[in-house]
């Protein structure tokens, strides 16, 4: 039985509850079958909600899982960083492990400025050309031809604990003009295993701004994606492109603006991404 199961509503990237991504969260899954947590991740409604299927508190080492409203995923950051603020509110700040299903993703939360922050550090990093054939059926299902893209930055299917087919706008009106076939779109996704389309614009080599259709999880688009940021840290990397350290801009077409900190951590590629946390109040 869910019914007396308490989920906790915060919105992650960002410090104002009308901004950021909404995430659910439930501290004590450990009793919850798959099919409870996907049907409690649907009713909540949000991109994804986290649940923590086992903790040992003294250690700070917490097994969670994601869902998403029609789908189970590996990793998901944004609700990573939310969780990761809820207990630091619950625990005090420091170090904690999340061991999901991606592979073991460590967080550091502490007091910045005043406002309590979390920074999750992803499993490696990787990015390689997206396939041809893919890329223009990407290109029909979001109403988009290859002029709209910037040659600058070449299509990529990049990998920070799940797969991200990577584009770039070549302007800031294409990136703002979002209006695709959400079937045709998570069909193709869910035969190429891609979580979301992480669309983006390069403002500066240290700013970007990105959207990110997310069909598969039956989510027309997420308003901040943490682990799409990290797989954009490693797309970077790979091409020697951008900033060692950058800001992604996210949520602004949909009205919950997000900001998402990224920075290279490791030579393997991991990226450390970074925001603050807060509880949505009547939810």
């Amino acid at each position: 039985m869910t019914d007396n199961v308490e989920i906790l509503r915060y919105t992650a990237f960002t410090h104002d509850p009308e901004g950021g991504n909404p995430a659910g969260i439930v501290l004590d899954a450990g009793t919850l079958s798959d099919d409870e947590m996907l049907a409690l991740a649907a009713k909540v409604g949000y991109s994804e909600t986290a649940f923590l299927t086992a903790r040992d508190d003294e250690r700070r080492a917490f097994q969670v899982r994601y869902f998403a409203p029609s789908a189970e995923v590996a990793f998901c950051g944004h609700a990573t960083i939310a969780t990761a603020v809820a207990l630091a509110e619950r625990l005090g700040t420091g170090p904690l492990l999340f061991d999901t299903r991606a592979g073991e993703i460590a967080v550091e939360t502490e007091i910045v400025d005043d406002v309590l922050r979390a920074t999750l550090t992803s499993v490696p990093t990787r990015s390689r050309p997206a396939e041809e054939k893919a890329l223009d059926e990407t290109l029909a299902a979001l109403g988009w031809s290859r002029d709209d893209l910037d040659p600058a930055f070449p299509p990529h299917v990049a990998f920070g604990g799940n797969d991200h087919l990577t584009l770039a706008a070549a302007t800031r009106e294409r990136l703002a003009d979002l209006d695709y076939d959400f079937d045709r779109l998570k069909a193709l996704m869910e035969r190429e295993g891609w979580t979301t389309v992480n669309l983006f614009w390069r403002e500066s080599d240290e700013r970007f701004h990105a959207r990110n259709p997310f069909p598969v999880g039956g989510v027309v688009e997420d308003p901040a994606t943490g682990a799409a940021a990290a797989a954009f840290g490693g797309y970077l990397r790979t091409l020697g492109l951008g900033s060692a350290e950058f800001t992604v801009i996210q949520g602004v077409d949909m009205g919950r603006p997000s900001t998402l900190t990224v920075s290279i951590a490791a030579p393997d590629g991991r990226s450390r991404v970074s925001g603050g946390a807060v509880v949505i109040q009547d939810a």
